[in-house]
């Protein structure tokens, strides 16, 4: 049996600086659209949690359901772009 001493330079072999890496921050960037769509959808049902729908609330989260669903779609495609390219854009 291991103690954890002798684990501890596997754990804490890349010391965590508490900030994001470049090729993280990258991703992030890359995903904003979706992230912020997701974000507006979940603005438009948390309106609607403790009351009937109306038709406006309904038009609004159809129309938020659907531009999620243009941002993956799109996030989905550049991925595919840059995997097909060998990784330049």
């Amino acid at each position: 049996m291991k103690s954890i001493a002798a684990l501890q330079a596997v754990v804490t072999a890349a010391p965590f600086d508490g900030e994001p890496s470049d090729a993280e921050l990258d991703a992030i960037e890359r995903e904003m659209p979706l992230i912020l769509a997701d974000v507006v959808l979940l603005d438009a049902q948390i309106m609607t949690i403790d009351r009937t729908p109306t038709e406006l609330d309904e038009r609004r989260i159809r129309r938020a359901r659907r531009r999620v669903l243009a941002a993956r779609r799109e996030l989905a495609n550049r991925s595919a772009v840059v995997s097909l390219s060998g990784g330049a854009a």
